[in-house]
Order: structure tokens, then C-alpha cells, then sequence
């Protein structure tokens, strides 16, 4: 920094790109994994709705006497899920831009595990 006689002070040109040029280098470094990191965590995430899903199934099948190839609707595992009537606002994959439960996940029947109607390339294989 020069200090100009008449007492004002500033940075030159040179300071400021320089600057600039490693604020620049920082986010070129940081952005990327900002990004894989959400990725992994909207994985997680749908990962653990699948898990409550199948859970859910699962208690409503035992509560109500259900055979193995029945399938639950939405509404009838909301209790299950510790959400009430609101499945909806809850339990929808992040990647869902409608906020939907029907159109996040298929329940499918006892058997069957849960499924994204997502996108399957953000989970690992459900367990």
C-alpha cells in the first residue's frame, strides 16, 4: 500500500487483482466439494426415508392383520411415520421438486423394499 502526500490512502490496482486472483483460487478449491457434499447428504437422507418407509410398513402390517403382498397407501403409514396426516411436507426425497410422497417414493408391497421415483444414482442399494 503507497501512501500518497496528500494523506489519502488506497491499494493499488496490482493489490486489489491480486486479491481477487486468491479469493478466486479459494472458491475454485471450495465450491466443488460444497457440492459433493450435498449430494452426499440429500442421499442420506432420501436413504433414511426409505428406512422409515419400510419400518412403517412393516408396523402397519402387524397392526392390521395385513398379508405379505399387501400395499399400503400413503395415508395408512402417516401414522406410522410420527407425522400424522402431513406425510407429505415430511418424508419426500430431496431431489423431489413437487414435495410429494406419492411422487418421491414407492412403498410397494411387504416384500418389496421401498423405492426413489427419483433418481436412484443419489442412494446407495437399500438394505
Amino acid at each position: 500500500m503507497k501512501i500518497n502526500p496528500s494523506g489519502r490512502a488506497g491499494f493499488t490496482l496490482t493489490e486489489v487483482m491480486i486479491v481477487a486472483g486468491i479469493v478466486g483460487l479459494l472458491a475454485e478449491i471450495a465450491i466443488p466439494n460444497f457440492l459433493e457434499a450435498r449430494r452426499v447428504a440429500n442421499g442420506k437422507v432420501c436413504i433414511n426415508n426409505l428406512r422409515q418407509i419400510d419400518a412403517a410398513k412393516q408396523q402397519w402390517a402387524l397392526e392390521e392383520l395385513r398379508a405379505s403382498s399387501a400395499v399400503p397407501e400413503a395415508i395408512d403409514l402417516a401414522p406410522y411415520l410420527g407425522h400424522g396426516d402431513d406425510i407429505d411436507t415430511r418424508v419426500v426425497c430431496p431431489l423431489d421438486l413437487t414435495h410429494s410422497f406419492d411422487s418421491s417414493y414407492s412403498s410397494g408391497d411387504l416384500i418389496t423394499p421401498p423405492e426413489c421415483k427419483q433418481s436412484n444414482a443419489h442412494i446407495l442399494p437399500f438394505d
